[in-house]
């Protein structure tokens, strides 16, 4: 209990700091995130320019913070939709069985069967680029495992005294789902979604160094590597920066999950 504890307050001091520097780029950033000047090129972090500027002078640290919002925003939509689908699947999975359990899980392993970011790529590759497409892509990737998570422990619980105390006095099913089954399974959920977070910013980054993430010019962490890259002997910094932002939040968020683990189950 008190190693969980530590571990939640290390992941919540870690992600505390980038929900931070992010809220702060929707009210100031020091430059415009698109603000070149040919000027100030290859400048070193200084108190002027914090994470210094990149090849066309534009202020790294101003671009790292606000390309956050974007990051944070495809990571978060996407495991809430994850979330909202795979729970409906694997509550009907589990609780309904026979057929339909054989059909949906039938479906999650042909899914689970191909490369999570195959997946992805084939499903932005396919469809029109943008911020939906993305969510959707990785929302499907996520899909099977948050399902077995959701259908285990609802095998669990279905089979348990309160439930069948519940059918004996007539209560629903889909209120025994919703109200009685749903709520014990949260606990195992939470870590999961956690975990989840860190992953769905791992794939974005991906998928935008790669060019099929956020388009420019509005920057995204993975998209600011993709771009230093060139310039990584001349000005390092314009990778070391967005790439530490990404270390820090997926440790954070791994901290968080690891002591709700701990905590919990």
């Amino acid at each position: 209990m008190k190693d969980g504890r530590k571990e939640l307050r290390i992941g919540l001091v870690l992600t505390g700091i980038v929900l931070a520097l992010t809220i702060l780029s929707i009210f100031y950033t020091p430059y415009h995130y698109n603000q070149m000047d040919k000027a100030a090129r290859f400048l070193a972090p200084s108190l002027r320019h914090l994470f210094g500027t990149d090849s066309y002078g534009r202020d790294i640290f101003s671009r790292t913070i606000y390309g956050g919002r974007y990051t944070l925003l495809v990571a978060v939509s996407t495991v809430a939709s994850c979330t909202v689908i795979a729970s409906v699947l694997g509550l009907i999975s589990g609780y309904v069985g026979g057929i339909v359990d054989e059909i949906i899980m039938r479906i999650i392993d042909a899914i689970s069967s191909f490369p999570d970011l195959l997946i992805a790529l084939i499903v932005v590759t396919v469809l029109n680029l943008g911020q939906l497409t993305i969510v959707a892509a990785l929302c499907i990737t996520f899909v099977p495992s948050f399902t077995r998570i959701v259908r285990t422990a609802t095998l669990q619980y279905k089979s348990a005294e309160f439930v069948k105390n519940l059918r004996v006095f007539g209560v629903s099913d889909l209120r025994i789902l919703l109200v009685h089954i749903f709520p014990n399974t949260f606990p195992l959920l939470l870590s999961t979604i956690v975990i989840g977070l860190s992953n769905a910013i791992l794939a974005e980054a991906a998928m935008s160094y790669l060019g099929l993430g956020i388009q420019p010019p509005i920057p995204s962490w993975g998209r600011m590597l993709q771009e230093a890259q060139t310039i990584v002997y001349t000005a390092p910094w314009a990778a070391i920066c967005p790439g530490a932002m990404i270390v820090v939040t997926i440790a954070g968020l791994n901290w968080i999950g690891e002591g709700l683990r701990k905590l919990y189950l």
